[in-house]
């Protein structure tokens, strides 16, 4: 027996994901043999750990079609509900086996899809497009799958720290406490994935690594999965740096937003760059992500689009 738990976006998504007087909760619920109760603002899934994955998986593809919808029909419910069992996802992708007990990670959409096949089928991946798309959560659940299969040695995730600038040394504590908040939402991930132990023992092992953009510098890694996020915020010198970090058996997934550039106005973005320089070259894959792939709340959509909306009006 083991346990799952989903975090509640809020009440109405609920609403809407359980049914009219919990139908489709008693429904998933019948079908797939768990218990799925509801308190502290998470949804908790428990009963054989198979069961329990699969039950997990409906719950969060209906979560999404609530949040877009604003509705769950029945017949949404059992399309997902038959499309689990059989070990679809969209596109085909099969699901990521990550450390946390009964927690699988899947392509929500055909454009996170062919994401993590390109990143199956290549050794260095360049992923761009808004925020919400699940390029760096994708990305780390990847890694983590494949640290878990051995196949690879270690995962390395790294982050330019742009935003801080000359400001750093005005922060308070020492330099890892400097850095900490631009490396979060990397951590963020990987929390969803391991849990707290299993994390601070890899990383006490050297077997997970969360390191600023600079500490790439040097170091040759072989064996290793190696993640740059916010990547729109290099310079080529730093990309060049990054990309030639990569040894035998290790995989480079590169990922970000090229219309969220922070770096000075003349300086040319490495992500930008990269893409229009490695195109060509075997085992480079370059994939692009679009608000159809955003898989957060269903305004994050909205502010995508309406920015741009804005950006294309400036254009003409």
């Amino acid at each position: 027996m083991i346990e799952s738990t989903i975090s509640v976006v809020d009440s109405r998504s609920l609403l809407a994901l359980f049914g009219e007087c919990d139908q489709h909760l008693r429904r998933i619920r019948d079908s797939l043999g768990v218990s799925i109760t509801v308190g502290d603002g998470r949804i908790h899934v428990s009963g054989p750990e198979p069961a329990v994955l699969q039950a997990t998986e409906v719950l969060e593809q209906l979560q999404l079609c609530a949040e877009c919808n604003g509705a769950v029909s029945g017949d949404d419910v059992g399309r997902v509900l038959t499309g689990v069992r059989n070990g679809q996802a969209p596109g085909g992708a099969e699901a990521l086996n990550v450390f946390r007990a009964g927690k699988q990670v899947r392509p929500r959409t055909p454009g996170q899809a062919t994401y993590l096949e390109a990143v199956r089928n290549n050794e260095i991946v360049f992923c761009y497009g808004p925020a919400g798309t699940g390029k760096t959560y994708l990305a780390v659940a990847a890694a983590v799958a494949a640290l878990k299969l051995e196949r690879i040695r270690k995962i390395v995730l790294v982050r330019p720290a742009v935003e801080a600038g000359e400001s750093l040394g005005f922060l308070p504590g020492d330099l890892q406490a400097k850095i900490n908040p631009y490396l979060r939402p990397l951590n963020d991930a990987l929390n969803e994935m391991m849990d707290y132990d299993l994390i601070r023992s890899y990383t006490e092992a050297d077997l997970i690594e969360v390191i600023p953009l600079a500490y790439m510098r040097g170091r040759t890694l072989n064996e290793a999965f190696i993640i740059l996020d916010e990547a729109q915020n290099t310079t080529v010198p730093q990309m060049k740096m990054f990309l030639t970090r990569m040894g035998f058996g290790s995989k480079i997934v590169v990922s970000g937003d090229v219309t969220q550039i922070d770096l000075p106005p003349r300086a040319r973005s490495g992500l930008i760059d990269a893409l229009s320089r490695f195109r060509e070259i075997e085992g480079v894959a370059a994939v692009k992500l679009t608000a159809a792939d955003i898989v957060r709340h269903r305004l994050v959509q909205k502010i995508v689009d309406a920015y741009e909306e804005r950006r294309k009006k400036r254009r003409k």
